[in-house]
């Protein structure tokens, strides 16, 4: 019986080294060619369009559309949109997909776009937004695994594309409108903030940083299954839209999307509420309770949860001060966000102060409080806001080397600081960081900022969507003459790649 169960146990073993095996293989062989390939997107291969005075066409761009500069006088095109989302934005609670379809089709209502939003009601009073561009709520309680009624939704939808003018544009943010709906729509775009293919790096790290006594989860196997699943429906999507260079390359090649149907648009944040204050700076600290002896504040924002990485920062944090006589007196730590990991960095003493979550203005004199912002992420799949708000606000940025994070935001050491996802290497950077101190980081703010500023405000952004919804819209692509899949048009900023 005993050699029966070894001998499963060793089957199973032998077929998860397989797999790891595999998974590295195709990470690295990914890897390498999403580098060789994004160093042609940025150089020659790009710009040699401009360069001959010639147009391109925008479907063909193969680079993060957040490069080109469309204009930013309001749209010649007036567009009907249809989002589906499965949650809005309740105040701070908000996830990464939720802020992101609130700045998105904000700033597109503002620039004139009708927008309706197709979401789910929640217990809490639905919020509204002060603002003189009107967007549109179509509300249905939700299904009873808490997700969109797709039902419901799509006959709101029906009603309201019957009335009047019909839609030009459905966009889905991830799975908002599912893809058996999707089928057969050619003017819909999804975005994805996250991929089953990059999780399964993220469920490697997790597993390796288990302790002796905690089971094994069965995810590994579960997550390939859903990448198949993934790599069969997402074709059913018309276009897509991949938040990172990273995952843009993943849909194309192991997803095996076509290259006209994937499009890069990095996310962005609102640059007028996320921009460096020196006011702000002593102001919060005071507030806060750091004291004038602090020679480094280091920041953390976000979901205080495991896989954000909090136990390694934790842990990272806790040798450190007891290693270093300098941190005790002179490095302190502001932490924002709710998670049970807050409880925890109390533990560590009067240099670790705990905010709490935080409203965007506030988030924003946090920032402005900071020498060095760290995001000790063991999620893979994404790109966290918090990342680029911090480099909005002129702030150095720590990560974790993931593909998404060094691929489109910490791109070289003078932007900011990488890190492997141990306590090792984490405390390595803290060193360093030290090590280096505020002068040097003050130049990486710099270069940071200046790097949001033209790839990841929520103007650029907004103008990268807004092209590309006219271009794959239900109307023409060609009006007046003018067709929109073509780049640069006449009144595009400076007709230049930044």
């Amino acid at each position: 019986m005993r050699k029966d169960h070894c001998s499963s146990s060793s089957i199973h073993f032998h077929l998860l080294c397989r797999f790891l095996f595999a998974f590295s293989v195709l990470s690295s062989v990914s890897l390498i060619y999403w580098s060789q390939s994004s160093a042609s997107c940025t150089g020659e291969a790009a710009l040699n369009p401009e360069k001959r005075n010639e147009s391109f066409h925008l479907l063909a761009f193969p680079s993060a559309l957040n490069q080109l500069s469309f204009s930013a006088k309001p749209p010649r095109r007036l567009l009907k949109v249809a989002l589906f989302v499965k949650r809005w934005p309740h105040g701070n609670l908000a996830g990464g997909l939720e802020r992101h379809a609130l700045t998105l089709h904000l700033a597109l209502a503002r620039r004139g776009h009708e927008i309706h939003v197709f979401t789910t009601k929640s217990n809490a009073t639905f919020p509204r937004h002060n603002d003189p561009a009107a967007i549109s709520f179509h509300l249905t309680p939700p299904s009873p695994a808490g997700y969109l009624n797709q039902a419901l939704a799509w006959e709101q939808f029906r009603t309201e594309n019957a009335t009047g003018r019909p839609f030009d544009l459905i966009h889905s943010e991830s799975v908002g409108l599912l893809h058996g709906r999707a089928r057969n729509i050619s003017n819909l775009a999804a975005s994805w903030h996250g991929i089953a293919y990059e999780t399964i790096h993220s469920d490697v790290v997790q597993d390796l940083l288990r302790g002796p006594n905690e089971p094994r989860r069965p995810t590994i196997t579960e997550r390939l299954s859903k990448v198949i699943e993934e790599v069969k429906f997402f074709p059913h999507y018309a276009h897509h839209v991949a938040t990172s260079d990273h995952v843009g390359d993943v849909l194309k090649r192991i997803y095996m999307i076509p290259e006209e149907r994937v499009h890069i648009i990095v996310n962005g944040v609102d640059e007028s509420i996320y921009r460096p204050d020196p006011k702000m700076r002593e102001a919060f600290r005071r507030k806060v309770g750091v004291p004038d002896r602090a020679s480094l504040v280091i920041g953390l924002a976000g979901r205080l949860v495991k896989d954000k990485g909090h136990p390694l920062m934790f842990e990272a944090l806790k040798q450190v001060f007891g290693e270093e006589e300098r941190f005790q007196r002179e490095v302190f730590v502001l932490v924002a966000g709710d998670g049970p990991w807050g409880n925890r960095y109390k533990e560590l003493g009067r240099n670790i102060i705990v905010l709490g979550p935080l409203e965007q203005s506030e988030l924003a004199k946090l920032y402005n409080s900071l020498d060095v912002y760290f995001n000790p992420t063991l999620r893979a799949q994404g790109l966290d806001h918090t990342f680029i708000e911090a480099m909005l606000s002129g702030v150095a940025i720590a990560g974790t080397r993931f593909a998404s994070i060094t691929g489109s935001l910490i791109v070289g050491s003078d932007v900011g600081y990488t890190f492997l996802p141990t306590v090792e290497s984490l405390k390595e950077s803290l060193y360093k960081i030290t090590k280096d101190g505020k002068q040097v980081l003050s130049k990486k703010g710099e270069v940071a900022r200046n790097r949001a500023l033209r790839l990841f405000t929520a103007t650029k952004m907004a103008a990268a969507y807004e092209r590309l919804f006219q271009c794959i819209s239900k109307e023409p692509a060609v009006m007046d003459n003018i067709d929109y899949c073509r780049y640069p048009l006449p009144w595009d900023s400076g007709n230049k790649l930044k």
